[in-house]
C-alpha cells in the first residue's frame, strides 16, 4: 500500500510540511466541530449527496463537485487529501471523495489510512479551529469519465458474464431483508442485481492497534479469488450508494485489480425503477 492512495498519519504529517495540500474532513458537521486535523475543511456532502446516473443526474454531481472542490481550494496543483473517522465507521465516506475526484480527473489524491481515529492514535495535534478556504477554479476534465458506470451499463453487466456484480452491501442488505443503511423499506424494492456476487465490504479491511485498516494486497485477493476475481477480472461494483463500493474499489486498486467500475447510482437508483429487474429473497 506505497503507491499514494493511501497514506499513513506519520506520511501525512510529512507531506503538509512540504508539499500544498487540501485536507478534507468528509464527517458530519458536529464531529468537524469537536475536533480535526489542523487546517482541514469539512465537506460532509461527499459523503450524503445521493446520486443518480441519468443525462441530468450525472451533470448535476459533475457541476456540483466541481463547485464544492473548488471552493475549498482544489486547483490541480495541491494534493487532496481525504479521510473520516475510521476505515470501517463512515461507510467508506473518505474513499467516496477518492473516488469522486479520480472521476473528476483530479490529478493528486491520497486518503489517510485509517481516519481520524488513527491520527489521534499517533498522538498528533487536533483543532476546533473552523478553516476559511480560500477559492480555486477546479480542473475538471474527462480522464476518469469510464469510472462511473450508469444503469445502461449495469444491465449490459448483467448480461455479459465475464464481469463480475460485486455486491458489497451489509448483509441485511444482501438477503433483501433490507432496502438500505437508511431503513429497511427507504428503497420501494429489497433485493439484488441479477447474477451479482457478494463480499461485505468490512471484509476488506481488518483490526489493528490504530484501528481498521484495509487488507494487504495478498489479503485482498485472497477475499476476490472468493467469487472468482483476479487482478485481470473485469469488476462492477454497487452498494447502496457508491460509498462503501468506493471502499472496495480503493481496496482492489490497490491490490492491483485493473478493470474496476462502479455504478454510482447503485441501489438507491436501480430499486426504485421497477423495470430494471432484481433478485429477492435469500440468495442461493
Amino acid at each position: 500500500m506505497t503507491d499514494g492512495s493511501l497514506i499513513s498519519p506519520k506520511g501525512l504529517e510529512s507531506l503538509v510540511a512540504s508539499d500544498p495540500c487540501v485536507v478534507i474532513d468528509t464527517r458530519a458537521p458536529d464531529a468537524y466541530a469537536e475536533g480535526h486535523l489542523p487546517g482541514a475543511v469539512n465537506l460532509h456532502d461527499i459523503f450524503t449527496y445521493l446520486a443518480t446516473s441519468s443525462p441530468e443526474g450525472i451533470a448535476e454531481l459533475r457541476g456540483k463537485f466541481a463547485d464544492e472542490f473548488g471552493a475549498i481550494g482544489l486547483s490541480g496543483v495541491e494534493t487532496a487529501v481525504i479521510y473520516e473517522q475510521s476505515m470501517a465507521s463512515g461507510f467508506g465516506q473518505s474513499c467516496r471523495g477518492y473516488f469522486l475526484l479520480q472521476y473528476l480527473g483530479y490529478p493528486k489524491i491520497t486518503v489517510l489510512h485509517g481516519g481520524y481515529e488513527a491520527w489521534v492514535a499517533e498522538g498528533l495535534p487536533v483543532s476546533t479551529e473552523a478553516v476559511a478556504p480560500e477559492p480555486k477554479a477546479f480542473p475538471v476534465s474527462d480522464q476518469g469519465a469510464d469510472l462511473m458506470m450508469d444503469v445502461a451499463d449495469m444491465m449490459t453487466a448483467v448480461e455479459t458474464e465475464a464481469v463480475v456484480k460485486l455486491d458489497v452491501r451489509d448483509i441485511d442488505e444482501w438477503i433483501a431483508e433490507s432496502s438500505s443503511p437508511y431503513g429497511k423499506d427507504f428503497c420501494p424494492r429489497k433485493g439484488r442485481i441479477p447474477g451479482a456476487k457478494w463480499i461485505e465490504w468490512y471484509r476488506m479491511m481488518k483490526p489493528t492497534a490504530s484501528g481498521p485498516m484495509i487488507k494487504s494486497k495478498a489479503e485482498v485477493l485472497a477475499e476476490c479469488a472468493t467469487v472468482g476475481i483476479t487482478p485481470e477480472t473485469p469488476v462492477a461494483l454497487y452498494c447502496f450508494k457508491g460509498a462503501r463500493a468506493s471502499n472496495t474499489y480503493l481496496a482492489l486498486k490497490e491490490a492491483g485489480v485493473k478493470d474496476v467500475k462502479i455504478y454510482f447510482g447503485s441501489w438507491n437508483e436501480w430499486s426504485r425503477d421497477p423495470s430494471l429487474p432484481i433478485e429477492e429473497g435469500l440468495p442461493f
